[in-house]
This record gives structure tokens, C-alpha cells and sequence, in this order.
């Protein structure tokens, strides 16, 4: 292989900032103007946040929302986080509506089979699939001791199926309510993953702002979710969104370079 095609074969491998603002902080009567307000300023993903009021004590959007969305919007990736107790008898509502990727939570499966059946049906559906994993739930070497069939820890399902995963997406807060403060010890999963899978795409969701930007991107991360961090962004007492998104690609960017 010539030197240009190795260089070229680096480049492609290379992770890439990911700006996906959380619909959940918008302006829910004027849905399609805001995704667009956010496409205009420079959101490569926009983030929906879906909860049950069970796996987490919030409710909020189904896959008619995600329909008419994508009536309205026909290019922009729908990234959908399902907060859900049983996220597989969503994914074929969610994909006849119009989703790109679904996170489902690791704390949802039980076995690895549970794990394999949820990934491979979200694949079948043409949709990318992402693993998300609470705050109490450790992500380490030392968590791999056990049954890895009947119960595996979130480290052997990732490795088990990195090749099938587009994401792994490392919550920093709790799920269920938006505007809590960012996590900064989640960081150390960050970094462990980083190190381990060096071009994995690897989201944080919950408190991520201008000010925390910078921890996020230095551990790892390279997809960030923001909401309020950005639909709320004032500079000059004016709001801002395209000057939020560009503070986090840039510091993803110095990161990763």
C-alpha cells in the first residue's frame, strides 16, 4: 500500500466532532422551526430523548414525533436515546418513523443474547446502533469477572460487539430530566474507552456546556449532546447557538488533534 493510501486510510479512521443539540430543550410548539434553527447553526445530529416515565421518572416523545420530524427535515440524523424499560418493542415503530441510530441502555438486557437480539434487529432496521450506559454502571477490566453469557458486564458487551456499534454513549447525569450539572467523574469511562477503542465514537449526554466542554473532549469524547448548553447560549445578553456549537467542535477538536 503507497504511503498517500496509508495516510488516507489514518484520515478516515480518525474520529470527528459531533454536535447533537437535545430537541428536549426547545420550544416543543414550534418543533420543525427549531430543528431547523439548530441545522442552520450548525448541529450535524439533532438528539431526541425518549423516556417512558418508567426506566426513568420523565415522559416525553414517541415515534410520532420522530415521524412528522422527518416529514419536515429529510436529511438531518435523527439520533434517538431510548430511556426505555423494553426498548425492542420500539425499534420498528421508531424506524418506520424516521430514526438513524438508537441507543438502547445496557441496563435493559440481561444475557448476551438479550444484547446480540436488541443490536442485530436494530441493524435489520437499517438504523445504526449505539449502547447507553447509566452513571452507576462501571465500565472497567475489573467488571468483566462472571458469567459473560448470562451476565455480562457493559465492557464485554462493547467488546463483544464493537464491530456492530456505532456509538457507545456515556451518560453524565442521571437519565430523565434535562438541565443537571455535568459528571465530571463519568470522565474516567471516557478515557477508558478512548484508550481502549481509539475510533469509537464516543457521546456524552447531560450537563455539557461551553464550560464543560473542554473535560468532556480532553478525556475522549467526540459526540456531544447539549441542550440547554446550547439553546440557552447568551453572549451580549443575545442567544447564541451557533457560537455554543462551534465552542465544542473546536475544543473536540484541539483534543483530537
Amino acid at each position: 500500500m503507497s504511503a498517500e493510501k496509508v495516510e488516507q486510510k489514518q484520515n478516515d479512521a480518525k474520529i470527528k466532532a459531533i454536535i447533537c443539540p437535545s430537541m428536549l430543550s426547545c420550544d416543543f410548539s414550534n418543533l420543525s422551526i427549531e430543528a431547523e434553527r439548530m441545522v442552520k447553526n450548525g448541529a450535524d445530529w439533532l438528539h431526541m430523548d425518549v423516556m417512558d416515565g418508567h426506566f426513568v421518572p420523565n415522559i416525553t416523545i414517541g415515534p410520532v414525533v420522530i415521524k412528522w420530524l422527518r416529514k419536515s427535515h429529510e436529511n438531518v440524523f435523527l439520533d434517538c436515546h431510548l430511556m426505555v424499560s423494553d426498548p425492542m418493542k420500539w425499534l420498528e415503530p421508531f424506524a418506520k418513523s424516521g430514526a438513524n441510530q438508537i441507543s438502547y441502555h445496557y441496563e435493559t438486557q440481561r444475557t448476551m443474547q438479550e444484547h446480540r437480539q436488541i443490536i442485530d434487529k436494530i441493524l435489520s432496521l437499517n438504523m445504526k446502533a449505539s449502547i447507553a450506559v447509566k452513571p452507576k454502571t462501571e465500565i472497567s477490566e475489573s467488571s468483566t469477572a462472571g458469567d459473560v453469557e448470562q451476565v455480562p458486564s457493559a465492557l464485554q458487551v462493547i467488546e463483544t460487539f464493537r464491530e456492530k456499534l456505532h456509538q457507545v454513549l456515556i451518560m453524565t447525569v442521571e437519565p430523565g430530566f434535562g438541565g443537571q450539572k455535568f459528571m465530571t467523574d463519568q470522565m474516567s469511562k471516557v478515557q477508558f474507552l478512548r484508550k481502549k477503542y481509539p475510533d469509537l465514537n464516543i457521546q456524552v449526554d447531560g450537563g455539557v456546556n461551553v464550560s464543560t466542554i473542554d473535560a468532556a473532549a480532553k478525556a475522549g469524547a467526540n459526540v456531544i449532546v447539549s441542550g440547554s448548553g446550547v439553546f440557552g447560549y447568551k453572549e451580549d445578553n443575545a442567544l447564541k447557538p451557533d457560537k455554543a456549537i462551534q465552542i465544542m467542535r473546536d475544543s473536540v477538536n484541539n483534543a483530537t488533534n
